[in-house]
């Protein structure tokens, strides 16, 4: 695989930024790997950061590069601050850079599917909401959608002392609930659509956020929403993460 760290101009941002892109790469004398590479354009998973983190943590603490190597997946990871992956009230805009942005950068740099069919999204905690929010706000982009940890809920989250001067930041002073912000009016809103991105859901029965994902299940089951859910033992840490998204990479509908 080769590993490509991307310092690159933002229009939506009007700043430089950066994003960590893995792609596939056929080797035949490297010890200890097994790579994957096809001729065509390839299939892509966006990967994205939590809220302390950026574009290089899921290489810094996860073995991301080894697990992806063997499917021949290109893995795009962007930076998006605290921005809870919004177009901010008070700040910049996260949100255009991501959804109309960022793909079209990547695809002119690397030889990425712009296929429905080859693209997934995939997070942890608030990377977690930024991938069923971006899946759900754009389905016509996704295939799948995988959220690890997720900030689910994030009208309940706003409410929490810790987290109201970041929010009010990020959503301003008015609520969230209902919202193009909210994840359960998103799946009341495209429940009928005719394309439905696959939604894959884990979180560890030890999280602070688990009794949030476990109302999103249950909005999910109401509507019959098509969604894999992986509740067991685990914690918000990357002993957790690192697990996790193998079982993601073992779940998304890739192309043999």
């Amino acid at each position: 695989m080769a590993l490509i760290q991307c310092q690159f101009y933002s229009n939506a941002l009007c700043l430089s930024t950066s994003m960590t892109v893995i792609l596939p790469e056929q080797t035949v004398s490297q010890i200890g790997m097994q790579n994957k590479k096809t001729t065509d354009k390839h299939q892509t998973l966006y990967l994205l950061h939590g809220l302390s983190d950026d574009n290089t943590i899921w290489t810094r603490r996860t073995s991301i590069e080894r697990y992806v190597a063997p499917l021949g997946l290109a893995v795009v990871m962007p930076q998006v601050d605290r921005s809870f992956y919004t177009d901010m009230k008070y700040g910049n805009r996260y949100w255009t850079f991501l959804a109309e942005e960022l793909p079209v950068v990547a695809r002119s740099f690397f030889h990425l599917s712009a296929e429905r069919e080859d693209n997934f999204v995939a997070g942890l905690s608030m990377g977690g909401y930024g991938a069923f929010k971006w899946a759900l706000s754009r389905p016509n982009q996704f295939k799948a959608a995988a959220s690890l940890s997720g900030a689910v809920d994030i009208s309940s989250i706003a409410n929490r002392p810790e987290r109201k001067e970041l929010f009010k930041l990020v959503f301003g002073e008015d609520g969230i609930a209902g919202t193009e912000h909210d994840l359960f009016a998103l799946l009341e809103k495209i429940q009928h659509d005719k394309q439905l991105p696959d939604l894959y859901q884990c979180c560890g029965t030890e999280d602070f956020l688990y009794e949030d994902n476990l109302r999103f299940q249950k909005a999910c089951k109401k509507i019959g929403y098509p969604l894999t859910a992986n509740f067991g033992s685990g914690e918000h840490e990357w002993g957790y993460w690192d697990r996790a998204i193998q079982d993601v990479l073992s779940w998304l509908p890739l192309k043999k």
